[in-house]
């Protein structure tokens, strides 16, 4: 996997001339990597091509342009390509409805412990959630959380050799389940090494 770095990233001018250019096939990417999990969850599953592209918006948007600044938005974001043994994901809880979405928020205080993935004929793979801070308080979760799956190599290779893949969630107020599609699945598999 290629490491992001100061020096492979685009220059801010670079950055601003290809933006545009490439927004329709950042969307499908992001697409091809984009799971609902019932009607108000999805899962961004990320690696380094959409962690490149989120660290070049932040310096555009915010116009960063000195070293401690570009560095700053690596090491915030780096932490979330996979390194080969698992998927990362950015989960968005999402309702149109800004009183449904504080109610909905209350309500759903631990949902990012209880998201999973079932590897047909392997053990549930319960997501590691949030380990750079906490993203809830005794009031609410947050909209947004960061998972991680650890794949074990018998899971990993299951995978690999065209296993079903589920994506689910058991918190009480949220039970959801999908079938991952091929098309996902064949992008996330990119994800594993060895």
């Amino acid at each position: 996997m290629v490491e992001i770095t100061r020096e492979s990233l685009m220059t801010l001018e670079a950055y601003a001339k290809r933006r545009k250019a490439s927004r329709q096939q950042v969307i499908d990417y992001r697409r091809l990597r984009t799971v609902q999990l019932g009607p108000h969850v999805s899962l961004q599953f990320e690696d380094e091509q959409t962690i490149r592209r989120q660290i070049q918006e932040m310096l555009h948007i915010e116009k960063i342009f000195d070293e401690e600044g570009i560095q700053g938005e690596i090491d915030t974001y780096a932490p979330l390509v996979p390194d080969g043994s698992n998927w990362k994901a950015t989960m968005l809880i999402e309702y149109a409805d800004v009183h449904e979405r504080k109610r909905e928020l209350a309500r759903l205080i631990g949902i990012e412990d209880h998201v999973f993935v079932e590897v047909e004929g392997q053990p549930r793979i319960y997501a590691i959630a949030d380990e750079d801070l906490p993203r809830e308080n005794e009031e609410k979760t947050s909209a947004v959380h960061f998972l991680r799956f650890e794949f074990s190599r018998p899971a990993r290779e299951a995978v690999r050799a065209g296993a079903q893949v589920k994506l689910g969630c058991d918190h009480i107020d949220y039970a959801a389940d999908c079938v991952v599609a091929a098309d996902v699945l064949a992008s996330l598999v990119g994800d594993f090494r060895a």
